[in-house]
């Protein structure tokens, strides 16, 4: 576990172990506790802590150890200039985040057991808890679901479940969970505590279970032949409303709560570089967020001429050396993402997301509505969020405007960039549609393929090998080329 993650649960962790120890010391004598009795110590955890502790561990996350570290690679934000291997697609196995998904799901079962929690807590815990294993399935294939937990009673070989039946089994289905979540916090007049991405707000936990249906929904929309669930949602009225909305989590001016790379090395801030993709995809669009996102180079800014410049995604650093560039030459990030530590949000999902994933679907026919009117709308949070102004004539562009000419590429490439280090979201939208086509660079280590996975954890090959190799078997193969059930043609 990381640095954040580890100060963020030590005092939970001390908290869980102190009654652990208690419990099993209490049946060595029966006056030991009476003896014993320490008034400073909680004999039980309040469900709020474990709460807070689920939605900020993960949001850390998401937004940066997931997204800004290693999706940004992977989706062509960011190109490497010479440590980081995953831009050249040596994926291996990213255990360590695998095992605090389930170190957190372990965390929601006992929050819904623990005295004082309440239905309220259970949707919540369910809405974050399906969020948990979207993520588990979309990175690794057929993963633990209806077993995964059970290792707190004592099953550690849990089976592995079909990407189907993860998403959609009628009743234990994660898009089954988040419509029943919804309902409940719908009427529900409980009160939750510990709340910190909407602050006891339950009207947005509907908004955003439902906003997280519909991005679920469109992910297996390939698998789907009844888009009613779809229609239903974008007639509803209850998805995100506006950027009010966005689950996003601020990050704080001040340690340990700031976003990490603030906290960073220098060095690891610099392997980060603006890409010769979104350098070229931002200047065809005239797109003024490339300046919030990213810096000029070094060397024009000391040349008075301020300009972008991308690198190449995939090459090692002795092909970079030989091509003679300079890297003073290639943009860094912008300095939201390092110079100030509060001014990115820790991002589960934007309602530009969702204004997006509709306007494909009535694009695509799944949905009556007005495909123009959701694009600009997905377009003019997205600037809004970022605190762009959105230009005169922006939308009016030819590579802009929906004119019929590529209307699902100017949806998706917008979409696409909408969510820079927003987890490796925009890498499952390139799996699902192609869109933008990111080419592998010139050093991959893939067979010039794009990766669409990560290798399931060694630990699962030695402790849970039975249900790892059926599994694998199953998918096709341990490999980073195993495409998943809702991505294969």
């Amino acid at each position: 576990m990381s640095g954040n993650q580890k100060i963020k649960t030590m005092n939970k962790l001390y908290i869980l172990g102190f009654i652990g120890c208690i419990g099993l010391l209490g049946a060595c004598t029966d006056d030991f506790e009476e003896l014993n009795e320490n008034p400073n110590a909680p004999e039980n955890v309040d469900p709020q802590f474990l709460l807070a502790n689920v939605i900020s561990v993960e949001a850390d996350q998401n937004a940066f150890y997931q997204g800004f570290r290693l999706a940004n690679y992977i989706e062509q934000f960011a190109a490497s200039v010479e440590f980081e291997r995953i831009d050249r697609y040596e994926m291996g196995t990213n255990s360590e985040y695998w095992n605090i998904i389930f170190q957190l799901l372990s965390d929601i079962k006992s929050m819904r057991e623990l005295p004082g929690t309440n239905e309220a807590y259970n949707a919540v815990g369910d809405i974050m808890q399906s969020f948990l294993f979207s993520q588990l399935t979309d990175l690794w294939g057929d993963v633990p679901y209806t077993e995964a937990v059970k290792a707190l009673d004592g099953q550690f070989t849990p089976a592995y479940d079909t990407q189907e039946s993860i998403y959609t089994d009628p009743e234990r289905g994660i898009l089954a969970v988040l419509e029943r979540a919804a309902t409940t916090l719908e009427n529900s007049n409980a009160t939750i505590n510990g709340d910190v991405l909407f602050n006891g707000d339950l009207n947005k936990w509907v908004r955003f279970a439902n906003s997280l249906r519909l991005r679920y929904l469109m992910r297996i929309s390939k698998r789907l032949s009844d888009y009613s669930e779809i229609q239903a949602l974008a007639s509803s009225g209850k998805l995100m409303q506006s950027n009010a909305d966005n689950a996003v989590l601020p990050y704080l001016n001040s340690a340990p709560n700031q976003y990490p790379m603030a906290l960073s090395s220098l060095g690891l801030y610099q392997e980060h570089r603006m890409t010769t993709t979104v350098d070229s995809v931002l200047t065809l669009w005239n797109d003024p967020r490339v300046e919030v996102l990213y810096k000029p180079t070094q060397a024009s800014v000391n040349a008075g001429t301020p300009e972008y410049k991308g690198l190449r995604n995939g090459q090692d650093r002795e092909t970079i050396a030989e091509k003679g560039i300079d890297l003073n030459d290639i943009s860094l990030f912008g300095a939201i993402f390092r110079d100030v530590p509060d001014a990115v949000d820790a991002q589960f999902m934007q309602y530009s997301e969702v204004q997006f994933a509709l306007a494909e679907a009535a694009e695509r026919g799944y949905i009556t509505g007005d495909v123009e009117a959701y694009y600009r709308a997905g377009i003019a949070a997205s600037f809004e969020y970022y605190k762009v102004g959105l230009p005169e004539g922006y939308l009016d562009q030819e590579a802009v405007t929906l004119n019929g000419s590529d209307n699902l590429t100017k949806i998706m490439t917008q979409k696409w960039l909408s969510l820079i280090s927003n987890g490796h979201e925009a890498w499952f939208n390139v799996r699902r549609t192609g869109i933008p086509k990111l080419k592998p660079g010139p050093d991959n280590l893939n067979d010039n393929k794009y990766p669409v996975r990560y290798l399931y954890p060694e630990s699962e090959q030695a402790t849970n090998s039975v249900n790892y190799k059926a599994a694998a078997e199953r998918i096709g193969g341990d490999n980073i080329n195993s495409p998943s059930w809702w991505e294969k043609d």
